[in-house]
């Protein structure tokens, strides 16, 4: 099943993705109907299955649709201009920057990991995350040759995500500040543990 790139051709179908997105962040996957996402997007279940057979179809190519800019702006930041550090704080910087204008596609992530659906996952990563990932993985590589490119990968991007997701807690915490919300503050942050430890 190859969903890559599927929004469809016409106006409704980016239509129906736009509308989809906040729907299954606000309520997950098994919270969102075909009849509430045709409703929303004011189209009647038939056209709306014209367009996306069933709804995990739908889903996926929703969470396409809304990573489609970040996945090309982290390829965009990651290519071979200048040396692996340079990649790195690139990367971070908008990586950052993106996460924090888009809490739907994050809210959207979360709940996914949470449900943890094997097929859908299986779908996401296979179709919506894998070239991202391998851009990310292959700086974590050039960055240190004898670690594990997979988990470093990882954690990279979890150091950015993880300040999103604690944010509506951290701020109860001793030393929370507002400006640890900052995207600008976060990637120095991130960058500076990754390029030199807990010492930057």
């Amino acid at each position: 099943m190859v969903i890559k790139n599927v929004t469809g051709s016409s106006g409704t179908a980016q239509v129906i993705l736009d509308k989809s997105l906040p729907l299954f962040a606000r309520s997950g996957f098994a919270g969102v109907s075909m009849r509430d996402i045709a409703k929303a997007v004011g189209i009647s279940g038939a056209a709306l299955y014209h367009h996306y057979p069933d709804k995990q179809s739908l889903y996926v190519a929703t969470m396409g649709h809304a990573f489609a800019d970040k996945a090309y702006s982290i390829q965009s930041a990651l290519d071979n201009t200048g040396t692996p550090e340079q990649r790195l704080e690139r990367f971070v910087t908008n990586f950052t920057k993106q996460m924090a204008s888009d809490p739907d596609f994050r809210a959207l992530l979360h709940r996914e990991l949470l449900d943890g659906d094997e097929t859908r996952l299986k779908l996401l990563a296979e179709n919506v995350f894998i070239d991202p990932f391998k851009a990310i993985k292959q700086l974590a590589h050039d960055m240190a040759l004898d670690c594990d490119a997979h988990m470093l990968a990882i954690s990279m991007a979890g150091l950015i995500l993880f300040h999103f997701e604690t944010e509506s807690i951290r701020r109860y915490l001793p030393g929370g500040l507002k400006k640890h919300n900052d995207p600008k503050v976060i990637a120095q942050h991130v960058i500076g543990l990754l390029t030199g430890g807990v010492g930057k």
